[in-house]
């Protein structure tokens, strides 16, 4: 097949995140099964307006704050003509509204909607920007065939109108061989991790509230904080008002090997988060033997098995987040079960399931086309 990909970012922008990976661990494994991909993107400093990226051919333009305004322009003056057999809508923050001018094969890619999280994020006026653009999404796209990557956003989707039979779960991943296990040992001290982009509706600031309650018991716990984004200053300063800050690194972007290697040295994970699609993070530690104490929000209830691969708290509950991951530190017993669980969890995830899916779902969808 020739596959059009529409995405904000590419695999290679600073700025990308679980989507991101989510959709290039598949597509790249696509193209090496022999189809033709291409990802239209934005474009970002020093990035080349065309390359090649694990086979998937790479088309970038505009900044990424206007991005959305060059996607019909170019589908219309170029990419309509290349005679695609399918396009994939990757929907992320700001929708292209495709349906509105792609005549081809259409499948939306959908991790979650931001709804109400997104005052969490930004101000009331942007918010509410974003927030008139996902209603308007939901019906623009409500006849598009979407494949999504948990069961909490498949819900969302039939609760705003969408056929249950055109929505697919295409779930998400991770690589065996990058993210692995380390052979167990009791850690000389205990070290809490937080994974990810850091940015508000993240609300990494409820681990270090709880991070200073969990110090209060175990003075010698450390915080540490892989990942960058525009929250970090914020968090930074909390630190110091807390009076945390000998006990806390911010390590900043890191490589997946570094990433892992931290890993290696965690008891447990904490992902706060007000909302996620899934928690590719979560998957990334459990591959590496963490087990994850998580908020009760979608996404997240489905990638954590409560009890079993790790604990789920009260999305805001300071007091409660503290005391689970207080529980994992001192229980060795209850962390050693976790973490094998979390082990074999990770394990039914991986990438080439996810590209069968994918490809399974673009045949019938173009095959459904061409019969009407």
């Amino acid at each position: 097949m020739k596959i059009l990909l529409i995405n904000w970012q590419d695999i290679n922008n600073p700025l990308a995140g679980g989507a991101e990976v989510h959709m290039h661990e598949i597509f790249k494994r696509i193209a090496a099964r022999g189809h033709e991909v291409t990802l239209f993107c934005c474009h970002y400093p020093g990035a080349s307006k065309r390359e090649e990226i694990d086979g998937i051919r790479v088309v970038r333009e505009g900044s990424r704050n206007l991005f959305n305004y060059y996607v019909r322009g170019r589908y219309r003056s170029e990419f309509r003509r290349q005679d695609f057999d399918v396009v994939i809508d990757d929907i992320n923050k700001i929708p292209f509204y495709t349906p509105w001018f792609v005549e081809k094969p259409l499948i939306g890619i959908l991790h979650h909607l931001f709804g109400p999280a997104v005052y969490r994020e930004v101000a009331l006026l942007p918010g509410l920007y974003v927030s008139l653009a996902e209603k308007l999404a939901t019906k623009v796209y409500r006849n598009v065939p979407m494949a999504v990557v948990s069961e909490s956003t498949r819900q969302e989707l039939i609760g705003f109108g969408f056929p249950e039979e055109n929505i697919f779960i295409v779930p998400n991943a991770v690589n065996h061989s990058n993210y692995t296990t380390a052979e167990y040992s009791k850690p000389a001290r205990p070290v809490i991790g937080h994974l990810g982009r850091l940015k508000k509706y993240k609300s990494a600031d409820h681990l270090l509230r709880a991070f200073q309650i969990v110090r209060q018991e175990m003075p010698d716990a450390q915080l540490h904080i892989i990942g960058d984004g525009t929250h970090r200053p914020e968090l930074e300063r909390l630190s110091r008002e807390l009076g945390i800050t000998e006990s806390v690194q911010f390590l900043g972007y890191l490589s997946q090997q570094e990433t892992v290697r931290q890993l290696h040295q965690m008891s447990v994970l904490a992902n706060c988060s007000a909302k996620e699609g899934w928690g590719l993070t979560v998957i990334e530690a459990n591959s590496c033997g963490v087990p994850v104490v998580a908020s009760d929000v979608p996404g997240l209830r489905d990638s954590v098995v409560d009890g079993q691969t790790g604990l789920l708290f009260e999305y805001g509950n300071i007091e409660q987040l503290a005391q689970k991951l207080l529980l994992v530190l001192r229980d060795e017993n209850l962390r050693r079960r976790l973490r094998s669980e979390a082990i074999l969890w990770a394990r039914s995830f991986n990438w080439d399931d996810s590209a069968d899916k994918m490809i399974d779902l673009m045949e019938r969808v173009v095959a459904r086309k061409t019969l009407r």
